[in-house]
């Protein structure tokens, strides 16, 4: 067995002892991967897309399935597993990370709620790359919780027809499958959680010519995601697209923060980043720095292991209350990511006001976690809602 400095073992929900491979294995395992994502990051910031050298890695490199059950092809990744992976490519290009981290997501929903045909049919291409998948759930003016949204699904002869358009889709139009969230009943009740009832999930790939997919969003940050637009227009689509039961969106949705698996976890990638491009400059300089200046990179340091922590600790599940520790550590790390962002940028000085320096590209990309879903104003609002009920 590996040195117990090489693995850290957590319990399963089983209560199996599972072995999870540290950073510095994993980077070593994926050394390339990572490589051409950092070389390649200004690149795609600057383009607003990943380079298709970038594309063709990720897709040969059997990154893809990690979250996918072995009998599929895939690595039987668990949460610690995927949050560890999400943070060293954030560390690369947070761009990149937050593309895997949905086709992740993607992934784990079929693996969790898919029937035995469309887990055949979909984890296989999911796991080797011949499929990227992406999250197509929120739309204009719906709100943060999604219990709004307009795209319906009507029941047509042998499936279903969806009309609707969805905005802030990452991995548009690279996406190979879409999960996408429609209306299919009037809701009889507002949902507490996340969505209402009378909302369904469906598969649908991207080669359906009733979708059209579009990633010419101009963000700030998050430049190369491909975040973007899908347009559904006379959508048809079998019955077997649906994923999970009819009408229950929302109980998947629910059910996704008690996995463990954090968007907090880029966050994580983006401090360390910050961290060590401070470090880099002041080794540039020369000479030993002042003390005041080592004790701000110290403080520096603690603000990325706290963040680290607090992911860690979601990802292992180790709480009483899972959802809320997975809610808690996409607000505190993105929180810390920023900080560690400013306190970068006030130590490598004069440097970083240059357009160019890779500091002000990530301090971007730290402002855009807290945006995306669950927002992190959503994220506090499924914490507190217990609190008024």
């Amino acid at each position: 067995m590996p040195a117990a400095t090489d693995l850290n073992q957590v319990p399963d929900q089983s209560g199996i002892r599972i072995e999870i491979p540290s950073r510095s294995r994993l980077a070593a395992r994926h050394a390339g991967l990572l490589s051409t994502l950092e070389n390649h990051a200004a690149q795609a910031d600057t383009e607003a897309r990943l380079p298709a050298p970038v594309l063709a890695q990720l897709r040969s490199s059997g990154i893809l399935g990690t979250a996918i059950p072995a009998e599929y092809g895939g690595h039987d990744g668990t949460a610690p597993l995927v949050n560890r992976l999400t943070e060293l490519v954030a560390v690369a290009d947070p761009s990149a990370a937050i593309v895997l981290y949905q086709h992740w997501a993607v992934s784990a929903r079929i693996t969790e709620w898919a029937t035995p045909q469309q887990r055949a049919h979909c984890l296989p291409r999911l796991a080797d790359g011949r499929w990227l998948a992406a999250s197509a759930w929120s739309e204009q003016g719906a709100g943060a919780d999604k219990s709004n949204i307009r795209t319906t699904a009507v029941r047509v002869p042998g499936g279903w027809r969806l009309d609707g358009a969805k905005a802030f889709t990452t991995g548009a139009g690279l996406a190979d499958l879409y999960l996408v969230l429609a209306r299919t009943a009037s809701p009889s009740r507002t949902d507490t959680g996340y969505g209402r009832d009378g909302q369904t999930f469906f598969l649908i790939e991207a080669d359906n010519p009733g979708l059209t997919a579009h990633d010419g969003l101009d963000l700030v940050g998050m430049r190369a995601s491909a975040t973007g637009t899908v347009h559904l227009r006379s959508c048809t689509v079998p019955d077997d697209a649906v994923l999970g039961p009819e009408g229950k969106a929302a109980d998947i949705i629910r059910g996704v923060r008690e996995t463990g698996a954090s968007l907090g976890a880029v966050a994580v990638g983006i401090a360390e980043s910050a961290y060590r491009l401070a470090c880099s400059h002041l080794e540039k300089r020369g000479g030993a720095a002042p003390q005041a200046v080592r004790h701000r990179l110290a403080d520096l340091a603690a603000r990325v292991a706290q963040a680290r922590a607090i992911v860690d600790s979601a990802g292992h599940r180790d709480t009483a209350d899972p959802g809320t520790l997975t809610l808690h550590s996409k607000i505190a790390a993105s929180a810390l990511a920023e900080e560690a962002c400013l306190e970068a940028q006030r130590l490598i000085g004069s440097a970083a006001f240059l357009r160019g320096h890779p500091v002000n590209r990530i301090s971007r990309d730290a402002r855009a976690i807290a945006l995306m879903g669950p927002t992190n104003d959503l994220c506090r609002e499924l914490v507190t809602t217990r609190w008024t009920d």
